[in-house]
């Protein structure tokens, strides 16, 4: 059998789908933008239907690139954007309404009201998550009371829910495969972290009929085969995870106390605790990191909501930078001596301070500051908000102190000044891998092994490999100062102050 392997990735702003090789290896690969679309203040949409149509372009792109047929793919793995929710009419498959991105705050009343019923602790003991607007759950609830019968047919079974890997599955599968993995799930507020299905009560609180909910698989498992129609090939679907899961293994975090950090649109951090079900105190977020023959591995959970996002901004809705990749040159040449601070809440603030009503805010500018400044806060930004996230991970679980090593990937992660100031922030070593696609390699990885082509967890560990580790090279009292400066701009923008 080919070991070549199909991941698509769809994530926020773009879709991707690359083929890897038998050795794991890049051998093709596609991408396309899709429209972000903002109703209001706050609000942000995707049309499912460009989703999809980016989906199959771009899996034509890196089919043709790599110089093969469908029929020569093993296997095809997915990875999404989590939290998305769509849904859409099990009768045609046609959307109902645009998808409600995780990043989307217009449930933020919805979970103040259900926190003032003192029902914040049943959901966290439930599903490991917080009551934010960042959730499935309460999206989907918005959906089902203001798209007209809604509710009434979903109760019926006319209508189906997914994230956005369960709408991709039903498309590619001709609607015969209805079904979402662990990790997708454990993002929704309505699946139970510790028994593993989807939860009555929460269903109830949330008015979520259980007939529109998925089937729950495994990581690695069989999500049926694609239909001839539409790849002229039918390829086994074998491994499915949220993106954050599939870029931790990716990384090859598969021991307790191993961490990784994505840096695209926002930044996610994942710190493995194994079996352990390690509750935050700290307003981190408990999940599952990955399950898979059955067995699960939870993590514990930083989300940062604006990080490559932050440069986008400069980009496209300021205009005072041409490229995103110029961006680590500016900030290198900015002026030492001024301390300026972008506080990035477009849409809220994530872990650890969960404010969703928080905006954006930038201190410390002078009649000196320009887009150098700016190009080197929005960076900074980054790096001080994972500080926060990695403090709060310290606090909850003792087992990584003083031995925490951060392995990196997404789209930031190749600015050599970028990660040697996160270095520099954490006072701990960052690792480059080799393939910075750890996303879409996880996916792969995922359908690989289950088909056979690829290596098992033990080999395919080995196999991981680092490009380069940055160490700290900032002095302590310098540090000290940034942070002082960084925490002090975060109190003066959360919401409640």
């Amino acid at each position: 059998m080919s070991g070549y392997v199909l991941a698509i990735d769809q994530g926020t702003t773009s879709t991707r789908a690359i083929v890897f090789d038998g050795d794991m290896q890049i051998a093709g690969a596609g991408q396309m933008e899709f429209r972000q679309i903002y109703p209001r203040s706050g609000w942000v949409e995707h049309d499912p239907e460009e989703i999809w149509n980016s989906v199959i372009s771009t899996i034509k792109m890196a089919i043709r690139e790599a110089k093969i047929e469908a029929k020569d793919i093993a296997a095809l793995g997915i990875t999404n954007q989590r939290e998305t929710v769509v849904v859409w009419e099990r009768g045609s498959g046609k959307p109902i309404h645009n998808a409600i991105v995780w990043q989307d705050r217009r449930t933020a009343g919805y979970c103040d009201k259900l926190r003032r019923q003192d029902l914040e602790r049943t959901f966290t003991m439930k599903t490991g998550l917080l009551l934010d607007p960042y959730f499935s759950g309460t999206k989907l609830s918005w959906l089902l009371a203001n798209v007209k019968g809604a509710r009434a047919r979903a109760a019926k079974g006319e209508l189906c829910f997914g994230t956005v890997d369960t709408f991709l599955i039903w498309r590619l599968t001709g609607g015969k495969v209805f079904a979402t993995d662990a990790t997708n799930a454990s993002r929704t507020l309505m699946y139970n972290i510790a028994d593993n299905k989807w939860d009555g009560d929460l269903l109830e609180i949330l008015r979520v009929p259980a007939a529109m909910l998925p089937e729950v698989k495994d990581c690695a498992d069989d999500f049926g085969v694609t239909e001839n129609a539409i790849l002229d090939a039918k390829i086994p679907i074998l491994g499915v995870a949220g993106d954050q899961h599939a870029a931790t293994i990716g990384q090859a975090c598969f021991e307790p106390g191993m961490m990784k950090s994505t840096y695209g649109t926002g930044c996610f951090a994942l710190l493995n605790t194994g079996s352990d079900m390690v509750r935050s105190k700290n307003r981190l977020l408990t999940t599952i990191a990955y399950r898979m023959n059955g067995e699960t591995t939870y993590a514990l959970e930083g989300s940062i909501f604006i990080a490559g996002a932050a440069v986008q901004w400069l980009r496209d809705g300021l205009g005072i930078i041409d490229t995103a990749s110029r961006t680590g040159e500016l900030a290198d040449a900015a002026d030492p001596t001024q301390d300026v601070y972008l506080v990035p809440a477009f849409t809220g603030l994530g872990a650890p301070h969960w404010d969703a009503n928080a905006r954006g805010a930038i201190f410390g500018l002078t009649r000196n500051s320009g887009r150098k400044e700016f190009a080197r806060a929005a960076l900074e930004a980054v790096c001080y908000q994972s500080r926060d996230l990695l403090d709060a991970m310290h606090k909850d679980w003792k087992g990584g102190v003083g031995s925490t090593v951060l392995r990196v990937d997404g789209g930031m992660v190749a600015s050599d000044w970028t990660m040697q100031r996160l270095a520099d922030i954490l006072d701990a070593p960052v690792d480059r891998p080799v393939i910075l696609e750890t996303t879409a390699l996880g996916a792969a990885w995922l359908a690989g092994s289950r088909a056979g082509v690829w290596p098992d967890r033990a080999d395919f560990a080995k196999s991981w490999k680092r490009n380069r580790r940055f160490e700290p090279d900032m002095d302590e009292k310098t540090r000290t100062a940034k942070l002082k400066g960084w925490r002090s701009a975060v109190k003066r923008t959360l919401a409640d102050v």
